[in-house]
């Protein structure tokens, strides 16, 4: 029986089954993300060749896709931006 009182050791490496719960998504979609080569950065280890993520770059991943989306990141709204305004031509 572990220590409460130990912190617990996260790991670093995370299968597929794991990085989709840390995420938050299915396993199909990492799936499917790996095959259009979309999703997070992954790789194979180990002579199984296991697919498997790197904890940290799947935080850059997620960060990255939130600056990416105009809900949360101010800067790309386009409501933040001043009207288009149409150039008028004169007459000759």
């Amino acid at each position: 029986m572990r220590n409460q009182s130990e912190p617990a050791v996260e790991a670093a490496f995370l299968n597929v089954q794991n990085a989709a719960t840390y995420m938050g998504i299915s396993v199909n979609a990492l799936y499917v993300w790996r095959h259009r080569r979309q999703g997070p950065p992954s790789f194979r280890m180990g002579p199984g060749g296991r697919v498997m993520y790197r904890r940290d770059l799947l935080d850059a991943w997620l960060s990255e896709q939130q600056q990416a989306d105009s809900r949360s990141n101010p800067a790309l709204n386009p409501l933040n931006k001043a009207p288009w305004q149409r150039e008028r031509h004169r007459a000759a």
